[in-house]
C-alpha cells in the first residue's frame, strides 16, 4: 500500500486533525521537536504512520557526529514511533562553521565511506531503518563516481534506502542538462522507499525548489515514472510557505493520491 501525506508543520495542525482526504502518513522534521514536549508526537503516532526527517546531522562532514543532536534525533524518532528515519546526502557544517544549508559532497570513494560510516551510526543509534535524500546543487561536485552509482553504493554499503526527492532530481536535470529518466534508470529500484515532491520556480533560466508553489504537470509526469519504476511506500508533499491555503494543499494531496494509485 502506497501512503500519501504531508510534512507536518504547526500551521497545518488543525487542518491535519480535521481534514478528511484520507491522508494516512506524516513526515516529522526532527529539529522542530528538539527539546519539545513529545506528547503531540505520541498523539500523532496513534493516528498516522510517521517518518522522522533530519536536517542538521551533516552526515557528509568528516569526523564524529554531534552526539547531542544524535540523542535529540533519537528521542524524536522514539516519540513518533517512526517507521523509518531520513537525512541528506550532504553536509551542513565544517569543523569550524555551521553553513546553515545543505551542500553537496564530492562523489568520491573517500566521501562515500564517510557517509556510509555516519549513516550506519545514525541507524544503529536510533535502532530504525534509514533512508538518504538526494539534494539540489548549484555547483556540481565531481568525483570518481556518478551520482546514481554513488547513491547505489551508499545504500548497499550502509544497508539503507533512498528518499528520492523528485523535485530535486527534476531541478538538477534541468540546471545541469542531463536526462532525469536516464538518471533514474541507473538507480537500483528496490532502494527507493519514499518520495518528496514540491513545486518549483523558474527565473532567468534557473530552476529552484519552491516550497509554496503548486506541483507542475511535468513534475507529476516524473513522479508517475518513478512510481512505475520503484516499489515506493510513501509520497510526502513538502510545504513551507502559503501554509494557510488549505484547499489548495488538499487538492495537491488528492492529486498525489490519484497518481500513486494509478
Amino acid at each position: 500500500m502506497r501512503r500519501v501525506g504531508v510534512g507536518y508543520r504547526a500551521e497545518l495542525a488543525d487542518w491535519i486533525q480535521s481534514q478528511s482526504s484520507g491522508m494516512d502518513c506524516l513526515e516529522i522534521t526532527a529539529e522542530h521537536f528538539f527539546g519539545a514536549d513529545h506528547k503531540l508526537l505520541n498523539r500523532l503516532a496513534e493516528q498516522f504512520e510517521l517518518y522522522v526527517h533530519g536536517l542538521g546531522l551533516s552526515l557528509g562532514t568528516p569526523g564524529p557526529l554531534d552526539k547531542k543532536i544524535l540523542k535529540q534525533f533519537a528521542k524524536v524518532a522514539d516519540a513518533a514511533n517512526a517507521k523509518w528515519i531520513s537525512e541528506h546526502v550532504a553536509f551542513t557544517k565544517t569543523s569550524e562553521v555551521d553553513l546553515g544549508h545543505l551542500n553537496p559532497v564530492p562523489s568520491t570513494r573517500e566521501f562515500l565511506e564517510i557517509l556510509v560510516e555516519h549513516a550506519q551510526e545514525l541507524a544503529d543509534f536510533c535502532k530504525r531503518p534509514l533512508i538518504m535524500e538526494n539534494i539540489t546543487f548549484d555547483l556540481k561536485m565531481h568525483g570518481e563516481l556518478g551520482e546514481p552509482d554513488f547513491l547505489n553504493q551508499l545504500c548497499d554499503k550502509a544497508n539503507c534506502g533512498l528518499l528520492l526527492d523528485v523535485t530535486n532530481l527534476f531541478i538538477n536535470s534541468k540546471n545541469h542538462r542531463f536526462s532525469a529518466m536516464e538518471w533514474l534508470r541507473e538507480i537500483q529500484p528496490s532502494y527507493i522507499r519514499q518520495l518528496h515532491i514540491v513545486g518549483y520556480s523558474l527565473a532567468d533560466g534557473s530552476y529552484r525548489d519552491h516550497h509554496g508553489a503548486k506541483i507542475q504537470p511535468d513534475l507529476l509526469d516524473l513522479l508517475g515514472a518513478v512510481l512505475d519504476y520503484a516499489p515506493v511506500e510513501a509520497v510526502i508533499l513538502e510545504r513551507d510557505a502559503r501554509l494557510h491555503e488549505f484547499d489548495e494543499i488538499a487538492d495537491e494531496i488528492s492529486t498525489l493520491q490519484r497518481v500513486a494509485t494509478a
